[in-house]
């Protein structure tokens, strides 16, 4: 029977595998279309973020740093109560990123035993200590969550290691942005938990992850048990056996390591391990766990705390602007406490409007999406980052309120702009009436946030000279009253004209975030902002309106 269930516990986490890359892969990739959002929700039979929501760290961390509630604790909820069941099953028979170290296990980690470590000692405790580390770090409003919850560690190394390749090889190299210091530390991060393997079978799971400590905690609350019988005859293969390090010499059970995987029973030659309901009365499991250091606890808070501390004054340096964050994104205080960097949001965007942040904003900010429109614009029929987002950072948005979100104000400098310049052209060739190159991508996009003005292309004493015109942006503020900061009109200045005409050092019309130039709203509709603000600016221009005027009356910028 016990081989039986072994062989079904490898098939479950088979199939949980592949469906974590089916949805990371398959469903997060809605490059082929251009109606995203539409694709994206045609594939996605289950969320996108399920494996995230079910890690009980993220919601639970995320919650406690925002002191806000994340929709995702009902599911981990609803996972502790099976947990009580099979204690630690998640650690057994779903996590992808254990299935991941079991295979590594299987074809490197057996291989090298020379590195193994005895199998009992100070580190045994080591994941209640980080796991109160985080939690204190949480109670101080820095989230830590993504350095070490294992869902978050497998999702954003999947994101920096097997994501580019899979854009590279489908769509083409060139697609994949250049990486920074932050990517490498990710990726070291990712294969030292892999590489951890080499000094014991899942080391990083028996020790380590917090995400599992959750779970041995509510096995105090277990109604089941692995028990010993009176049959066992002191073999010792349960004990060589048991990938989670949860029996004893005396072949009692570690509760809080036990994750039911019954792979003990698979191995015992006179069945004398059986799992069943847990006994009111001691049983001759011989129930036996060493004690928490009160200690190691100790310093485990103190170090959250440390952590926390050195983060906030680690800051990077100011910048002239605040980053660009995605359309739907909490306040920047709130979204740094409830964004678990995980990566899942990237991977989404089509073409990689979203990158991850380096150590320009500081060790709190790192691995944080931002929009970089030098790369490529925001997709106005595209919401898929606040889709696939675990814990709310990024607001779940319908397409309509995800357009109406700004997330900055896009501003021309008139001292590079080749037309305010006087420099040169931006015209489409062969388009009459004419339009400019920024002028078509909002356009396309349905914004219409920039028109055209008429310049004379000299100027002697302040006045014009000759009949010849430039054909510049609108820059006026009224008229941008649309615009929704996706960056579109900076990505085709940017390629235009620095990197195909190399005339500009950088784009002359760039999106530009700020208190007065995004919304950033935790609950309600941007669309009704965005008409309350249209309604007091209306209300405003005409008190400055001239009597009389009418509808004569003519903006400053353009009398």
């Amino acid at each position: 029977m016990f081989r039986a269930i072994g062989k079904t516990r490898r098939l479950v986490q088979g199939a949980c595998f592949i469906a974590f890359l089916a949805l990371f892969l398959y469903v997060c990739w809605p490059y082929d279309v251009r109606h995203h959002a539409e694709a994206r929700a045609a594939r996605e039979i289950i969320e996108a973020e399920a494996f995230l929501a079910l890690d009980p760290l993220v919601s639970v961390s995320t919650a406690l740093a925002a002191r806000a509630w994340v929709w995702s604790i009902a599911w981990a909820g609803v996972l502790l109560a099976v947990c009580l069941v099979v204690p630690r099953g998640f650690c057994a028979y779903v996590c992808p990123l254990g299935t991941l170290l079991d295979l590594f296990d299987w074809a490197v980690g057996r291989r090298v035993k020379r590195q193994h470590v005895k199998r009992r000692g100070w580190w045994v405790h080591l994941r209640y200590y980080v796991l109160a580390g985080v939690l204190a770090a949480a109670a101080c409003g820095v989230l830590l969550t993504g350095f070490v919850a294992a869902i978050p560690v497998f999702t954003r190394g999947m994101m920096y290691l097997v994501a580019p390749v899979q854009l590279g090889l489908v769509k083409g190299w060139y697609l994949i942005p250049p990486m920074h210091a932050g990517h490498y530390l990710s990726i070291a991060l990712f294969v030292a938990t892999l590489g951890l393997g080499l000094l014991a079978t899942r080391f990083w799971c028996r020790y380590l992850c917090p995400s599992g400590a959750i779970f041995s905690v509510a096995s105090l609350l277990r109604l089941t048990e692995r028990k010993v019988t009176a049959a066992c005859i002191g073999c010792g293969k349960c004990v060589r056996a048991c990938p989670f390090d949860a029996i004893e010499a005396d072949y009692s059970t570690r509760v809080l390591d036990c994750t039911f995987c019954q792979t003990c029973g698979g191995v015992c030659p006179v069945n004398a391990i059986e799992f069943g309901w847990r006994s009111v009365t001691r049983h001759a499991s011989r129930v036996s766990d060493g004690p928490v250091s009160r200690r190691g606890f100790a310093i485990g808070l103190g170090s959250g705390l440390a952590v926390a501390v050195g983060v906030r004054q680690l800051r990077g340096a100011p910048a002239d602007h605040p980053p660009l964050r995605p359309p739907g994104s909490v306040t920047e205080r709130q979204f740094l406490q409830m964004c678990v960097r995980c990566g899942e949001c990237l991977k989404a965007c089509p073409y990689n409007a979203l990158q991850p942040m380096g150590f320009e904003g500081g060790l709190e900010a790192l691995w944080t999406p931002h929009l970089v429109p030098d790369w490529v614009g925001c997709e106005p029929k595209c919401n898929n980052c606040g889709q696939v987002c675990p814990t709310g950072a990024i607001r779940a948005l319908p397409l309509e309120e995800k357009r109406a979100a700004r997330v900055g104000l896009a501003v021309v400098n008139p001292a590079t702009c080749l037309p305010l310049a006087r420099r040169g052209s931006c015209v489409i060739e062969g388009t009459n009436p004419p339009v400019l190159f920024c002028q078509n991508e909002c356009t396309k996009a349905g914004y219409n946030a920039i028109s055209i003005l008429s310049i004379p292309a000299e100027m002697e004493d302040g006045r014009p000279v000759g009949d010849e015109k430039f054909m510049t942006p609108d820059v006026d503020p009224e008229k941008l009253e649309k615009c929704n900061g996706c960056g579109l009109c900076q990505t085709r200045c940017y390629h235009v004209n620095v990197k195909q005409r190399r005339l500009l050092q950088e784009s002359a019309i760039v999106v530009v975030a700020g208190a007065d130039r995004e919304d950033r709203l935790t609950h309600g509709s941007y669309i009704a902002l965005r008409e309350e603000t249209f309604l007091k600016r209306e209300q405003q221009r005409k008190k400055l309106q001239p009597k009389g005027a009418g509808d004569s009356y003519v903006p400053p910028s353009l009398r």
